[in-house]
């Protein structure tokens, strides 16, 4: 452990790649990018994911680095859906056929601030327009503290049947200080209610590195979250990233120091494991018969904006302020300014203000990258390999497979159970991108 604590270093989460700080909007246009969606929507056989972002908050969450507003007026959410189904629209109009919706996934922000009435018309009006799969697939987030049992029966009437919650911790001197306020109560009422009327998977995100933990609480909060035993939990890194994020100074003397970040990753991956969880990618945790569990081991793990999924999506539509969209062959992501979103949507364009169309390298290196965060290991082509080997960072490759993190050779690559802990890092070593360029964009650190 104490070895590894050196590759604690600000790098990328690899949701995606290349990693939005090293596109290339200059080459990027709204023409090459509906050719890579027309092209992923044939190769996906009509299917599309949608993520749809809905960014209202009432308060403020410090420790957040999303893109949120906040208001306690909720007279914006009737705008703001008449926005997103306009460029549902668009993008209707771009697909050359009625498309099949495999995936929804509602992010925030806090999409249980809209009242159950507004997402039933925003969901409606989405659904109304395509088709679904035969196997789709909703979820949404939900806040423990404002989400009803109205919110729960209008998704679940609708074809939702996972949930996942924001929990990040219990203790309450750490709520204060992130401003993040709810109950065990709270969690375990909400909770109890979405398995009665028929969710099949309950999510909780947790967070370590949170101002104000200690051994102690941590250790308490996840015998609470075991004790409720949500079918899936996703435990994260606290990503610390001020410059970006002003509201997290607020708290920085009450952080935990690097140290302390180590002992809880594995104060968790012990707790989790033990009370019979297994664990997928590098940050999640699911009981036995999961389907994430399932595809991988079937080898069919899927990583995208949204996070893990059980299936590949080569098409996925973000809708909403901020949102990325991705045709596997290039990125698009929208206005993060709400008036301005709303200002493209009502000229009838798409609010798209950069994007990126991915080279044969970039390609070669998304698909590797991507197996190591699914299945941490990946195999080329002897050629593909001699064709793109340049690009690879050798030194730190070398130093990785001789302290026992990784092996490598010209057929493929494999991370270590022991490297699994610094995955983010052994993917830097494939980011032909960030290795050829002087800039240093803010990322939170590995761990």
């Amino acid at each position: 452990m104490q070895d590894l604590k050196k590759y604690n270093l600000p790098v990328p989460r690899y949701t995606s790649y290349p990693t939005v700080p090293f596109w290339e909007p200059e080459s990027f246009t709204i023409d090459a990018y509906q050719k890579t969606l027309q092209s992923a929507f044939w190769e996906s056989s009509k299917e599309v994911s949608l993520y749809i972002h809905l960014p209202f908050c009432e308060s403020l969450c410090t420790y957040c680095a999303c893109n949120t507003r906040i208001t306690k007026n909720h007279q914006v959410e009737g705008p703001y859906i008449d926005h997103l189904l306009k460029e549902w629209e668009l993008y209707l109009e771009m697909l050359p056929e009625r498309p099949l919706i495999r995936e929804i996934h509602l992010g925030g922000g806090t999409p249980t601030f809209f009242a159950p009435e507004n997402l039933d018309r925003l969901l409606s009006g989405i659904i109304s327009r395509a088709s679904l799969s035969k196997e789709f697939q909703m979820s949404f987030e939900g806040h423990p503290a404002n989400t009803t049992v109205e919110h729960l029966q209008t998704l679940y009437d609708i074809g939702f049947n996972r949930v996942s919650f924001g929990i990040q911790d219990f203790d309450l001197n750490v709520q204060k200080l992130i401003n993040r306020m709810q109950s065990f109560e709270q969690v375990k009422f909400i909770t109890e209610r979405a398995r009665e009327i028929g969710y099949t998977s309950v999510n909780y995100d947790v967070v370590y590195g949170l101002p104000g933990q200690t051994q102690e609480s941590v250790q308490n909060t996840l015998n609470q979250i075991i004790a409720l035993k949500p079918e899936r939990i996703a435990y994260y890194s606290y990503a610390h990233v001020p410059a970006l994020r002003p509201a997290q100074k607020s708290y920085e003397a009450y952080l935990p120091d690097g140290d302390n970040k180590w002992d809880f990753m594995q104060l968790g991956k012990n707790a989790f494991l033990n009370a019979g969880y297994a664990e997928v990618g590098m940050d999640h945790y699911v009981l036995p018969g999961d389907e994430l569990l399932i595809a991988r081991e079937e080898g069919e793990l899927h990583r995208n904006f949204m996070g893990y999924t059980p299936f590949t999506s080569k098409l996925l539509v973000g809708l909403g302020v901020s949102s990325i969209s991705d045709s596997w062959s290039g990125f698009a992501q929208n206005e993060k300014s709400i008036p301005k979103y709303y200002e493209f949507l009502d000229m009838g364009q798409l609010p798209i203000i950069k994007g990126h169309i991915h080279t044969k390298q970039d390609l070669f290196f998304r698909k590797h990258i991507l197996n190591l965060m699914c299945d941490f290991e990946t195999t080329w082509h002897e050629s593909e390999f001699m064709e793109h080997c340049v690009a690879l960072d050798y030194k730190l490759l070398d130093q990785l497979q001789n302290e026992g993190l990784v092996t490598y050779n010209e057929t493929g690559m494999k991370v270590t159970s022991e490297g699994r802990k610094v995955i983010r890092v052994i993917c830097t070593a494939l980011d032909a991108r960030m290795a050829r360029t002087s800039r240093t964009p803010q990322f939170s650190k590995a761990v």
